[in-house]
């Protein structure tokens, strides 16, 4: 039996580890981050300073529009006491067609850390594999690990714990979708995900997710039922029905997924006290209805602001001191 690593090696594992995937930690790792990013939320409610990052400069690549990760990141540089930098494709040389292994061994050079926001999964893990400084991934058409890890701190902020709990995400299988089902199962939280025919999860996620519930005990299955997905559920999730890149599909999604709208019907069969996430930006009247989103049960706006707190939390971690 492994013996379970204390909190000063978890500290020192996380040292200049890139953040590309919820894949690359283990359960100890993520419940430290969970606690430290509640802990940054007190001391930043309280007034209490909190400059781990005294100096520290952040690179911000940003091939994809945003709102939440813009802000969220350079607040967070700035309560570290850190700078953070954005950076546009068109204000860097890699839209000018300069390689990634350039970027990133030249941003090594005058940078803490990084983070981007972009299209393929291989971008980041080329940019990481050439990095001498810890690369965060902001989303990948594939992942989306800091909001997964907000996610998780909103979680146990309203549940107080992950144990006994279960997920149901309705909707397109993507990067919201992985990222939850490698979350969930590493964290022992059951994760249900329903998704209209063909518009199902990457098997190779899937497997693991699998491959970690078996560590766990949590249960991970994808179905293409929304009512089996809902049922008896702690936490109903929902993403957009098109995400960026797929505008030309709009219509076909529009009739695809109309049987997995999160409404007062669905809704129904999770249980009373259950909570509403969705990553934002919504769209309602389509994958949720303004009366689930904006009623009791929703913390939509409470999971936004834990973005700033859990990718503190990463940030603080992860750069060198």
């Amino acid at each position: 039996m492994t013996t379970p690593m204390t909190e000063q090696q978890i500290k020192e594992n996380l040292v200049g580890k890139h953040f590309l995937t919820l894949a690359d930690f283990s359960e100890a790792e993520l419940m430290y981050l969970v606690h430290l990013a509640l802990k940054l939320k007190d001391e930043q409610k309280s007034g209490k300073p909190h400059r781990l990052l005294e100096g520290k400069t952040l690179a911000m690549i940003f091939e994809k529009s945003s709102t939440r990760t813009r802000v969220s990141f350079e607040s967070g540089m700035y309560q570290l006491g850190g700078h953070a930098l954005f950076l546009s494709k068109d204000e860097l040389q890699m839209g000018r067609g300069e390689t990634i292994s350039d970027t990133a061994q030249v941003l090594s050079r005058y940078v803490d850390g990084m983070m981007i926001r972009t299209f393929g999964h291989e971008i980041v893990e080329e940019l990481a594999a050439n990095s001498t400084v810890p690369v965060i991934n902001g989303l990948t058409d594939d992942y989306h690990p800091c909001q997964v890890l907000a996610d998780l701190v909103t979680i146990y902020e309203k549940k107080g714990t992950f144990e006994g709990l279960k997920l149901a995400y309705i909707g397109d299988g993507n990067n919201m979708a992985h990222s939850l089902l490698i979350g969930c199962a590493t964290m022992g939280i059951d994760c249900f995900v329903a998704a209209p025919n063909g518009y199902e999860v990457k098997q190779e996620i899937l497997t693991i997710a699998e491959s970690k519930a078996k560590e766990t005990g949590a249960v991970i299955k994808q179905t293409n039922d929304p009512i089996e997905a809902a049922e008896n559920s702690d936490v109903i999730y929902t993403d957009v029905w098109t995400s960026m890149g797929f505008e030309e599909e709009s219509e076909a999604r529009l009739q695809a997924f109309s049987e997995f709208q999160v409404n007062k019907n669905l809704v129904e069969h999770a249980k009373d006290d259950y909570l509403f996430f969705h990553c934002l930006p919504a769209h309602r009247g389509e994958e949720v209805t303004g009366d689930i989103i904006d009623g009791p049960h929703s913390v939509v706006f409470d999971e936004a602001e834990n973005r700033l707190h859990a990718q503190k939390a990463i940030l603080a971690s992860i750069i060198n001191k």
